[in-house]
């Protein structure tokens, strides 16, 4: 019997697993595809558009949690502090250090600081669990950062650039970590939604200030539909998708399939007509997959894989 339910829970654990490594790589598939999309809201007004963007993702989640039977749960106590962490962190800073620093600094030199996101997340992720990180995890994430890097290509910066590189990285990081504190009682579809909305009001009265209330009234049809297809696959998608594998992976592991986001991205390119990629990029997506299936296989000690939480789906 004792022998039964192990097999059990080890199956449990597996379909867990593979079920997490697919939200997160879908998810990421979504972020890496954006890139070109990105690129048409360069002249629109910043606070302006990504408020209508996480305002549209917002009631996209609602409306979609009413029709599948998710309840979206209300947080409580400090459950307020941590999500206005990952709205303000995570959503707002985020955004403006992207925008800022590419005046100072090439698309290749953000992308690299994101794509140090995986071995930030192999150190900080266990010690916040109260445990060491795990060499193997650490190597792991250090091959998918090289993999991603090589994919990014390089660039020039200068140093406020740079700087804004390493606030684009913090924030990206706190996305995930400042998230894992409230995932268990409030799950993927709830903390989607109280980040997008928080989001969408700091944003909004950024706008207001900053660039005034008739900003929204200079969005063209290429920005309304570039905004929408944010809204839908990397906002509302994307996140349920990310903080669903978070919640089944852990930060260090789910951090790994963030290099998926670049080589999406050069796929992307290419099917938008871009020409095949070099050397250099199809080594760096090889780097990736090694690095995948290196962390993959990594258990962290004392952490049982108990699959999703209650308001999984």
């Amino acid at each position: 019997m004792g022998a039964r339910r192990t097999g059990q829970r080890s199956g449990l654990g597996t379909a867990a697993t593979a079920a997490g490594l697919g939200m997160g790589a879908a998810g990421m598939v979504c972020v890496g595809g954006s890139v070109a999309v990105s690129g048409v809201l360069a002249d629109a007004p910043l606070f302006t558009t990504q408020a209508v963007r996480y305002t549209v993702a917002c009631l996209l989640l609602l409306g979609a949690a009413r029709l599948t039977g998710r309840r979206v749960t209300p947080p409580r106590g400090t459950e307020w502090l941590w999500l206005l962490g990952v709205a303000v962190a995570g959503l707002v800073l985020f955004n403006v250090a992207l925008v800022r620093g590419s005046v100072h600094a090439e698309p290749a030199v953000v992308g690299v600081a994101v794509a140090s996101v995986p071995v930030v997340l192999a150190l900080v992720g266990p010690l916040l669990d109260g445990r060491r990180p795990a060499p193997a995890a650490v190597a792991a994430a250090a091959v998918v950062t090289a993999g991603a890097v090589l994919v990014q290509g390089h660039g020039r910066s200068d140093l406020v650039g740079l700087g804004w590189s390493v606030v684009v990285l913090l924030c990206e990081v706190g996305f995930t970590l400042l998230a894992v504190p409230v995932l268990r009682r409030l799950g993927p579809w709830s903390v989607s939604v109280h980040t997008c909305w928080l989001a969408a009001v700091l944003l909004a009265v950024l706008g207001l200030g900053a660039e005034g209330p008739a900003a929204v009234t200079t969005l063209h049809a290429a920005h309304v539909l570039a905004v929408a297809c944010l809204a839908v696959f990397v906002t509302a998608l994307a996140f349920v998708l990310w903080y669903s594998a978070v919640g089944r992976l852990g930060s260090a592991r789910a951090g790994l399939l963030t290099g998926v986001a670049p080589v999406a991205a050069a796929v992307g390119g290419v099917l938008l007509g871009s020409p095949l990629p070099g050397p250099a990029v199809w080594a760096g997506t090889a780097l990736v997959a090694v690095g995948l299936v290196i962390g993959v296989g990594i258990r962290p000690k004392g952490i049982a894989n108990t699959g999703p939480n209650r308001h999984d789906g």
